[in-house]
């Protein structure tokens, strides 16, 4: 059975990898996504399952009015912010973002590092539902800035 919902449509604002654990992460323009592996270049590279982290502007605007200031996406620690949500977060939801579909692992709980990078409060500010989800990589491919991003039923 087809469901009736249409598909939610974002695009990719920004890609950041980390490359160690507590260590700053880089900004970059595209980022290569590999099947069961996850993204070449992120600490999380080889990962069972934690092979990409997603959120969006909205949230951060919402987590940003919680906090009483801006909240860098760069600073959260995620891979892939999107312009606008939502984002599954539903185990087994999929979205694709560019020609690569992942599946929902479980919602991303925020770390004590958030304080720390962002200042007091904001590890609270950016708690569910606004601190991004968890994927597994299904497909491999290019993610670049710009990238149309489409959640809830996946065309094709």
């Amino acid at each position: 059975m087809r469901s009736t919902v249409p598909p939610v449509t974002s695009r990719v604002h920004a890609i950041h990898l980390a490359p160690g654990r507590k260590i700053p992460t880089k900004s970059v323009d595209s980022v290569e996504a590999e099947a069961g592996v996850g993204l070449v270049g992120d600490r999380y590279h080889g990962a069972k399952h934690r092979h990409v982290t997603v959120q969006s502007l909205d949230d951060l605007e919402a987590a940003a009015e919680v906090l009483g200031r801006p909240v860098d996406p760069g600073l959260t620690r995620r891979n892939i912010t999107l312009t606008t949500g939502p984002i599954p977060t539903r185990p087994g939801e999929r979205m694709r973002i560019a020609d690569v579909d992942l599946e929902v692992v479980r919602i991303a709980a925020p770390c004590r590092l958030l304080d720390d990078w962002l200042g007091p409060g904001a590890m609270q500010a950016l708690r569910s539902p606004r601190g991004g989800t968890v994927f597994r990589l299904l497909g491999s491919g290019t993610i670049r800035v710009g990238d149309e991003a489409v959640a809830g039923p996946v065309p094709g």
